[in-house]
């Protein structure tokens, strides 16, 4: 998982005094919102890095179509209760195929490392008061899950016909069984 640090980050909003509907003048890393994107699709050069800001409310399939073109589809959690971002974040990957990043903005939290690393996102921009240090260590919390996810389709759990199961010790992390 890569932490962004937005005052670095190569990727850039494009908004102007007449708000989010500027004319746009296609520019390596550019971030646009989806009706951003809907109007400027086909004069964007082919090549050239974008990037697309999907509301949580928005349909992934919006977008189906684009994948191929697009560098970056960021997810928002307007709120960390809200789950919608996951799910999309899982049809980017496992119906779409898509191989770009997909990043997490908004009430990212350190508890929703796992999960979001589960369900594909690549980075996250955590919110302010979140700490990296945790935020990194909550990414080791688990070794294996009961379900598969994006990366891995079978469970870490699961054997082949005829294969022993693991030692219940090398199930047991940080003292509590998994």
């Amino acid at each position: 998982m890569k932490f962004i640090d937005k005052s670095r980050d190569r990727w850039h909003t494009v908004s102007g005094e007449d708000g989010p509907m500027v004319t746009l003048t296609p520019a390596p890393y550019s971030l646009l919102t989806l009706q951003q994107w809907h109007g400027a699709r086909s004069q964007w050069p082919q090549e050239m890095p974008v990037g697309v800001l999907l509301p949580n409310d928005a349909d992934v399939e919006d977008l189906a179509d684009d994948l191929p073109r697009l560098a970056l589809v960021v997810l928002h959690f307007p709120k960390w209760v809200d789950g919608r971002a996951y799910s999309q974040a899982r049809l980017l990957r496992s119906r779409y195929r898509y191989t770009g990043e997909v990043r997490a903005t908004g009430e990212a939290l350190v508890d929703m490392m796992p999960l979001l690393k589960r369900t594909g996102f690549d980075s996250v921009v955590l919110r302010t008061d979140q700490s990296l240090d945790a935020a990194e260590r909550a990414l080791g919390f688990f070794r294996g899950h009961y379900q598969g996810d994006v990366h891995e389709h079978r469970p870490l759990f699961a054997r082949p016909p005829g294969e022993a199961l693991a030692p219940a010790e090398d199930f047991v992390q940080a003292g509590s069984a998994i």
